[in-house]
């Protein structure tokens, strides 16, 4: 039985070996990093910020996203070495059913529905609050029953708050996932466009607000602690644990695999390029948000519209921060509907889901099926949930992939050292270490009890389809057989 449930899978030379039509090759490295920063900047440079600076670490936010990003680094080398050695759009879960067994896969993409499907509803409800923010310049207001959840988590408790459902999340979810469903290089070429300005709109925020921030309200620098996860170096933790949220995505890169014109040579560049030119925003747009308003006036739905604000010769700003954060903000939920399909896709391959999951349609090229049950859920989710309770699952799923990809190159390098690989982990031992206790440091300090009971049930619902269908159709025990 054991032996069955940690059996590996050790030829991938089928993964574009399907029957009817596969996916097209039309991505190079600019596409990819540009998919990989859409997927990154969004939620974390304009909403986390503000409330894990207001919360938990005052100017040491900064600090916070330092961190995460380290941490991210690990990784990220990790996932370069192993997008070379399996290019497919399975990500994490492909290379966890290469090194460490079926049942780890499928627990590391059940979690991978938490970092992609999960994350794009959390966005989609930061969404909201910046569309409703610009309408309120043309005097246009939705009623508060259709634009917030109608659960909201209150002292460790959920609760209802009386309202229907939030519109404008379920209205971008669904509309973006029309745009993946015709095809990715009209996806690409739209995510691309909007990274473009998104990115400098950031640069335009952070050059105009330098000028006006004040240097005392970084002092204290790191404020006195005052109680846990707030402030001190304890809060500091937590921060960092919270804004991890905002670097998940850099890694998207390699659900596009298939997508790739050159993946061995082309993911590697996408993944390291996306995640060293988000760390650098996001430190810049951290240190100004912070030195524009007092951190503790930052804990609000929209913390750059906020600082803004607060300085009336950056009124003409206001426009270009709303605007910039709807364009951001929907690239991220762009990039996750794409994602999440592709593994799907590789799952169903696999026989861990029905078949219906591996369609691809045979004119657009697209795992169509797929991708419609994943934006109906991803609108459902955004609809009914608010920010917080989507924000930390996230990225505790996140956090256990990126521990099993750090353990997977390790492995491989012991069992299979002969495979060619085009990129290596610089100093491997130490760098996949690191990146595992880096990992398991956020997870067991950054989260608390809540969070790992949601997990936990999380866990048993996967565990329960994986025993329930893909223990008895996998593709991999019935060749055995």
């Amino acid at each position: 039985m054991l032996s069955r449930l940690l059996a590996k899978k050790t030829d991938f030379s089928d993964a574009d070996a399907s029957e009817g039509p596969c996916l097209k090759r039309t991505l190079g490295p600019w596409g990819l990093t540009a998919l990989g920063i859409g997927a990154v900047i969004g939620g974390g440079i304009f909403v986390i910020t503000g409330q894990a600076a207001a919360e938990h670490a005052g100017p040491a936010i900064v600090l916070c996203f330092i961190i995460a990003a380290i941490c991210c680094s690990f990784t990220a080398l990790c996932y370069a070495e192993f997008a070379t050695l399996i290019p497919m759009s399975g990500s994490s879960y492909s290379y966890a059913y290469a090194t460490l067994g079926e049942l780890v896969a499928w627990f590391i993409g059940w979690n991978m529905v938490l970092e992609y499907g999960v994350s794009a509803s959390a966005v989609a409800v930061s969404w909201t609050g910046y569309f409703t923010s610009l309408l309120d310049h043309f005097g246009l207001h939705l009623p508060e029953v259709l634009t917030n959840a109608p659960l909201a988590f209150v002292d460790n408790h959920l609760v209802t708050t009386g309202a229907w459902f939030n519109l404008p999340a379920v209205g971008i979810v669904l509309a973006l996932t029309w745009l993946c469903y015709v095809g990715i290089k009209e996806s690409s070429g739209v995510n691309t466009f909007m990274v473009m300005l998104k990115v400098a709109l950031i640069i335009i925020v952070i050059a105009a607000g330098w000028h006006y921030v004040n240097p005392d309200y970084w002092h204290p620098f790191i404020p006195a602690n005052q109680g846990p996860e707030k402030y001190g170096w304890s809060g500091i933790i937590r921060g960092a644990a919270l804004v991890f949220f905002a670097y998940i995505g850099f890694e998207a890169t390699s659900t596009a695999a298939q997508e790739a014109k050159n993946p061995q040579r082309d993911l590697p560049i996408g993944t390291l390029a996306s995640l060293a030119i988000c760390t650098v925003l996001y430190i810049g747009m951290a240190a100004v948000l912070t030195g524009l308003l007092p951190f503790d006036q930052l804990g609000t739905s929209e913390p750059v519209v906020s600082a803004v604000k607060a300085h009336p010769d950056l009124g003409w700003l206001r426009w270009l921060v709303e605007i910039g954060a709807l364009i951001g903000l929907s690239s991220v939920i762009l990039v996750m509907v794409i994602a999440q399909p592709r593994i799907f896709m590789i799952m169903g391959r696999d026989g861990m889901l029905p078949p219906v999951f591996a369609k691809i349609h045979p004119r657009y090229c697209t795992p169509y099926i797929n991708t419609v049950i994943t934006g109906i859920g991803i609108a459902a989710l955004a609809a009914i949930f608010p920010l917080d309770i989507l924000g930390d699952l996230v990225s505790m799923g996140t956090l256990i992939a990126f521990c099993a990809v750090c353990i997977g190159v390790m492995i491989l390098r012991k069992t299979r050292p002969e495979l060619p690989r085009t990129f290596r982990v610089p100093w491997a031992p130490v760098t996949c270490v690191l990146g595992v206790l880096s990992c398991l440091f956020l997870l067991i300090f950054g989260e608390n009890w809540y969070n790992w009971t949601m997990m936990g049930l999380w866990t048993v619902v996967g565990f329960g389809i994986y025993f329930g269908y893909g223990y008895r159709h996998s593709k991999l025990r019935a060749a055995d057989h």
